[in-house]
């Protein structure tokens, strides 16, 4: 099953008349930026909006994971709904609003990625220069990123989640 696309600003126009936006990423996505008025419900636990009426439109960061989730995006839904195009990439590219808070750390997944290549980078680099025995880092990084892939479990995920920059403020 597949849900029809619409443009940013038929979104928004849709928006304006009562429909729910609903940003489907994840909540460390949402929190640093996102389109005003939008819902935060991620893909991963969503299971129904029925109940509440009107249009759903759906949205993620570029309309990747909206098009591959689709068909579960349309059973939650319960009523009319949308994908937008392009997701909230496309609708910055029409020039509509997007709230930026700066002050939340990067996506999890970006973070990963971040330190995962640079231990690969540093491990060559030490590989090369220093001792091949350093080429042990790059190998430990890729068996843990293919064991996270298969499993859905990543230890890196789970490290970078305990670092100071992504503990939540105390109140």
């Amino acid at each position: 099953m597949s849900l029809p696309i619409i443009s940013p600003t038929e979104a928004k126009r849709l928006m304006d008349q009562g429909a729910r936006l609903i940003d489907i990423r994840g909540p460390d996505e949402h929190a640093r930026e996102r389109i005003p008025g939008a819902e935060s419900h991620p893909v991963e636990g969503l299971t129904s909006l029925a109940g509440e009426g009107g249009i759903a439109i759906f949205h993620c960061r570029s309309g990747q994971r909206t098009a591959v989730n689709a068909g579960k995006l349309a059973r939650a839904a319960g009523c009319d709904a949308y994908i937008v195009e392009g997701g909230i990439e496309g609708w910055k590219k029409a020039g509509l609003p997007v709230v930026r808070d700066r002050g939340q750390p990067i996506e999890m997944q970006r973070q990963v990625m971040i330190a995962a290549g640079s231990l690969v980078l540093l491990g060559v680099l030490l590989g090369q220069l220093v001792a091949p025995a350093f080429y042990v880092v790059p190998a430990f990084v890729g068996a843990g990123l293919t064991f996270a892939g298969i499993t859905g479990w990543c230890g890196m995920a789970k490290v970078l989640a305990l670092m100071p920059w992504n503990r939540a403020a105390s109140a």
